[in-house]
């Protein structure tokens, strides 16, 4: 009989599979590549369909209104509440320059706000900002994440920011994004949906539903590549060169079904219209970032929106 031989079942690639500490995914921002403000954050707000006119150069479809799948996410205004100074990869220096009420359920803030003083060495600047997530139907609690500065003058656009709304339109300056967030959260589940390993013969002793042997006699221990049951999902993914498809405010166009968008309700203020799926259920925060990896597939493809079809 030939030996019987399988892909690994499960990828080691993403350990340990446990549940994300924050809603909002750190970022290793040296390769992060841009001008301005190099993040926003958004708010999924579900899938649908659009019709659109593909303007791709030599494209089989070029010229044609072809139906796509897209995912729209609501981005409301941010602002900057602390301005964090960096020097050799630490934090020398931050300056609280908000005192909003809105983050006292988010972090502790000073009675007054700090002045922007500049230490005398530093190489980096980078803000930590905050959804202004009440002017959504989402939630009231604002969001927070650290955002990078792309471009010379870090010093000069930070000061010209400092106590306004940042909208979605001054900062999405390209046309393919990083999506960066936790995946749909599944509790705890067995090996089979966790692994993808083969259920055995229903003839087998001790469940159908497990690995066929945990270990070997020798080294005498479970080791850590043996699939077993754990958590699944909330896990931190980053879905690559997403194209925008629409960007636009609720003002201008308006995309709300009669009833509202299902498991979300109405969209408020901006929103990004994105090609493909995003991970995640409605309402669960989302990062956006310039593509780190653009390829040039993806970098070629021109769509002209027409249509939202819910």
């Amino acid at each position: 009989m030939a030996k019987l031989s399988k892909p690994r079942a499960g990828s080691l690639q993403f350990w340990p599979r446990k549940r994300a500490e924050h809603f909002l995914p750190s970022v290793n921002w040296k390769p992060v590549k841009g001008e301005g403000i190099l993040g926003f954050i958004a708010y999924k707000v579900g899938m649908a369909t659009a019709l659109v006119k593909d303007t791709t150069d030599k494209s089989m479809t070029a010229n044609k209104r072809i139906y796509i799948p897209v995912t729209i996410l609501e981005t409301p205004n941010m602002k900057i509440f602390s301005v964090r100074f960096y020097n050799h990869g630490q934090v020398i220096k931050e300056v609280v320059v908000s005192t909003d009420s809105l983050l006292k359920k988010v972090v502790r803030i000073p009675k007054t706000a700090g002045k922007l003083e500049i230490p005398p060495v530093y190489d980096d600047i980078r803000i930590l900002v905050y959804s202004l997530a009440h002017q959504t139907t989402v939630k009231k609690t604002p969001d927070l994440a650290e955002l990078a500065i792309g471009g010379g003058n870090k010093l000069d656009l930070v000061k010209s920011l400092i106590g306004k709304e940042i909208t979605v339109k001054n900062v999405l300056k390209f046309s393919l994004l990083d999506v960066r967030g936790l995946t749909k959260g599944k509790g705890l589940e067995g090996a089979v949906p966790r692994f993808g390993i083969t259920l055995k013969s229903h003839k087998s002793e001790k469940g159908v539903r497990r690995p066929g042997s945990l270990a070997p006699w020798h080294p005498a221990r479970v080791t850590f590549r043996t699939p077993q049951a754990g958590q699944l999902g909330m896990f931190t993914r980053v879905h690559y060169n997403l194209r925008i498809i629409n960007l636009n405010t609720i003002t201008e166009k308006n995309i709300n079904p009669g009833t509202g968008f299902k498991n979300y309700g109405r969209v408020q203020t901006s929103y990004v219209i994105v090609k493909g799926s995003v991970q995640g259920p409605p309402k669960r925060q989302i990062l956006i970032t310039p593509a780190l990896r653009p390829t040039k597939e993806q970098v070629k493809k021109k769509y002209e929106f027409m249509e939202l079809i819910l």
